[in-house]
């Protein structure tokens, strides 16, 4: 089962000083009873992920300008990021569904979709870390991998994991919009600034 497959990921295989953060951003019992992320829980988890005061000033600053700027950064950065990434002849189509996706994936959060957006986010998560993990991004210890390689960037992935894995709880349409959004942003400025 990899890591996008399981149901949440088990807090205990991130570093003792962040599962604290982690279980109130994502419980490890799953969003049961409609519980789920805050939008403090979620600024306290990009100051893990040292994007903190990006993360605060966008939202702080959020306008209809402030947002297309940001997303277009967002989108060009992501292009660079995809494009840069070698993977096999086999795996070319991978690389250009995914590209092909991401403007109907700024449409919806300029639309204010966020609960879409996030399903939207997870799956283009998912491809993600195929083109950079290749295989090892389908085990069950991805999140472990690459939290050995870089603390911030498994600490990432392993949002990146709860994101996928909330696709099908009742979290995800329930919740409200403000936690909706600061969860969708939270991902989108760690890939901005990656």
């Amino acid at each position: 089962m990899s890591m996008f497959k399981s149901p949440f990921f088990d807090n205990k295989v991130l570093p003792t000083e962040y599962q604290a953060a982690a279980k109130k951003l994502f419980p490890s019992g799953g969003f049961a009873d409609g519980h789920g992320p805050s939008a403090q829980a979620a600024g306290a988890f990009a100051d893990m992920l040292g994007i903190g005061e990006d993360y605060k000033r966008l939202l702080a600053g959020f306008s209809d300008r402030a947002v297309g700027d940001f997303l277009e950064g967002f989108q060009n950065n992501l292009d660079l990021l995809i494009q840069k990434t070698w993977v096999e002849k086999s795996e070319e189509s991978r690389k250009e569904r995914l590209l092909d996706s991401i403007p109907e994936f700024i449409a919806t959060i300029k639309s204010g979709d966020y609960a879409e957006a996030l399903e939207e986010f997870g799956d283009i998560l998912e491809e993600l870390a195929y083109l950079f993990f290749g295989a090892q991004s389908q085990k069950d210890d991805f999140a472990e991998y690459v939290l050995r390689i870089d603390e911030q960037m498994g600490l990432f992935w392993w949002y990146c994991g709860q994101i996928k894995a909330a696709q099908d709880t009742a979290w995800l349409k329930s919740s409200k919009p403000d936690v909706q959004h600061a969860m969708l942003f939270l991902g989108i400025c760690y890939l901005t600034n990656f």
